[in-house]
């Protein structure tokens, strides 16, 4: 399971018309906290910025599950409801979750969502999807954490 942040860098970048313009773009972070999320999204960045950036917001997101598509080049929030029955009453609950989903177009993004569901046996409806405007994502990987370990 993840414990995602979303990191806002703000930083100068040159537009394709040679004008160069403050922006600030979203990014995903896997970290434990805060402060690690901040460590770890400049350590990610800093070899593609050439100038100054600032890290001008960092909040906790919460997602249930990440499916992530190689080809992707979007992400993708997807919001479903898994619709159970409560037997005493009889009578059908919702319970809402978020799921991110790398893909290339919004209807990839649903058949991806789609045939993971298929694996589990949970009655489910999808609320909504929409795309994301995250320029990229830091999961941990098995290198990360071995490497931690040994420093520690």
């Amino acid at each position: 399971m993840y414990n995602w942040f979303e990191c806002k860098v703000r930083y100068e970048k040159m537009l394709e018309t040679g004008i160069q313009k403050m922006v600030t773009e979203p990014y995903l972070v896997d970290a434990w906290s805060f402060t690690e999320a901040e460590a770890r999204i400049t350590e990610e960045i800093t070899p593609y910025m050439s100038g100054e950036f600032s890290i001008s917001d960092i909040k906790r997101v919460k997602y249930s599950e990440s499916f992530f598509n190689e080809t992707g080049d979007r992400y993708y929030k997807m919001r479903l409801y898994f619709i159970t029955l409560d037997e005493k009453s009889g009578t059908e609950k919702k319970s809402a979750t978020n799921m991110l989903v790398q893909a290339s177009t919004l209807k990839e993004a649903v058949e991806i969502i789609e045939t993971e569901m298929e694996k589990s046996m949970v009655d489910y409806t999808i609320a909504s999807a929409t795309e994301t405007a995250i320029m990229d994502v830091y999961q941990y990987s098995a290198a990360e954490e071995s490497k931690k370990e040994e420093s520690a």
